[in-house]
């Protein structure tokens, strides 16, 4: 009578990370909800005049375009109008924002090009804004504040992108950090319609400056969980 054998399978040994698969920061769970980073996901060659990279381009022309409305407005008194025209310009080029990013979605038009020039053109639009509201009164005294926060924090988080980009570890973008943005451009559309929507609604100027205490309040914030994420990922990598 013989007896069966039972023979052993061999496990299957763990995959390991690649050397030139690139790392993530995770951010802390408790604090965001971080959400899959775009800069991991397939990429398509780069189409430097793809639908979302023009909408892109769009964003960046209207920079000039809201700076022109501003300084002929206030600073060379060309009337209150322009300060409505500087805010469709705005609306419009904050819409593209989000239909790049949809268009790029649906059609698979992900590309490192379009990844590196959307972040640059937010900055540049909020940046300008800023800058303008500033010199035309729209903000000052402690509110000035508001906007050094989040013109600091932008270029904080820029550098440390660039920096670990090097690295090959990608920070992802969280849910809160989305939230801020969008308190940005709110409060900003509502500066901009200014001493011009004061006429309609006493209250424009007064919410666009709190939105404005807002978003620096959640920038700080996100700002300091990007940089503590970033900061223990290098601290970490030193041998």
């Amino acid at each position: 009578m013989t007896t069966g054998s039972t023979t052993a399978t061999p496990s299957k040994p763990a995959a390991t990370p690649s050397a030139d698969a690139p790392a993530r920061v995770d951010v802390d769970a408790d604090a965001v909800l971080a959400e899959p980073m775009t800069a991991l996901s397939p990429r398509s060659p780069a189409r430097p005049f793809s639908v979302p990279n023009i909408l892109t381009y769009a964003r960046i022309v209207a920079v000039p375009a809201v700076v022109a409305c501003l300084y002929w407005s206030d600073i060379r008194d060309g009337g209150l109008w322009l300060r409505w025209v500087a805010l469709a310009i705005f609306i419009s080029a904050a819409v593209t924002d989000f239909l790049d990013g949809y268009f790029a979605r649906i059609w698979g038009q992900h590309s490192d090009f379009g990844s590196m020039l959307d972040p640059i053109a937010d900055k540049l639009l909020v940046a300008s804004c800023l800058l303008m509201l500033a010199a035309d009164g729209s903000f000052k005294g402690w509110s000035i504040w508001a906007a050094i926060i989040i013109l600091c924090r932008e270029i904080l988080v820029s550098g440390l992108r660039e920096y670990l980009a090097v690295l090959r570890v990608s920070v992802p973008v969280t849910r809160l950090a989305k939230w801020k943005t969008t308190a940005q451009l709110v409060a900003i559309g509502f500066l901009l319609a200014g001493k011009a929507g004061d006429q309609i609604l006493p209250a424009t100027t007064l919410i666009g400056l709190t939105l404005l205490w807002v978003s620096a309040i959640v920038t700080l914030y996100t700002g300091w969980d990007y940089f503590h994420a970033g900061m223990r990922h290098l601290i970490e990598d030193q041998p």
